[in-house]
C-alpha cells in the first residue's frame, strides 16, 4: 500500500467569501471551473488541466479551528510562465514573495487568497 498523490482540497466558506474564492483561484491562479456532481450544499470544482484538485464548498457557519488543533496553511500547485504569473499577481494588486530552491531547481510564489490560505506556485528554473 502506498499514497500515490493529492487528489484534491476542499475550502469551506460563506456564499459571498466563496464567490471571492472561485474569481480568485481562477483569475490569478488559473484554475477553471468544470464539472461536479450535484451534491446537497452549493459549490465548485475546479480543475488543473483535466483534474479537479480544489472543491469549494458553502459553509453556514463559521468553523474556528479549535486550542491545539493545526488548520489549513497552504496549497503548492506546480506552473509554468513564471514571468507570466508574476505580471499576472502584479497587475492584479497580489502581493506576494518568491524564493529559489536551488537543489531542486525550482521558483516558488507564495500569497494568500481572500480567506487568508496560503498558496505556493512552483516554477522550473530557468
Amino acid at each position: 500500500m502506498k499514497l500515490l498523490e493529492l487528489d484534491h482540497y476542499n475550502l469551506g466558506a460563506p456564499r459571498e467569501l466563496l464567490e471571492k474564492l472561485r474569481i480568485f483561484y481562477t483569475e490569478t491562479v488559473g484554475l477553471t471551473v468544470g464539472h461536479r456532481p450535484n451534491f446537497q450544499k452549493f459549490g465548485y470544482w475546479l480543475y488543473a488541466g483535466d483534474r479537479a484538485v480544489l472543491h469549494l464548498s458553502e459553509s453556514l457557519q463559521d468553523r474556528s479551528t479549535p486550542p491545539g488543533q493545526t488548520s489549513f496553511n497552504h496549497a503548492a500547485f506546480n506552473c509554468s510562465g513564471l514571468k507570466e504569473y508574476q505580471q499576472r499577481l502584479s497587475q492584479l494588486g497580489v502581493e506576494y514573495t518568491s524564493a529559489r530552491v536551488t537543489e531542486l531547481k525550482r521558483v516558488q510564489l507564495f500569497f494568500s487568497d481572500p480567506a487568508g490560505n496560503g498558496v505556493e506556485l512552483n516554477f522550473p528554473e530557468e
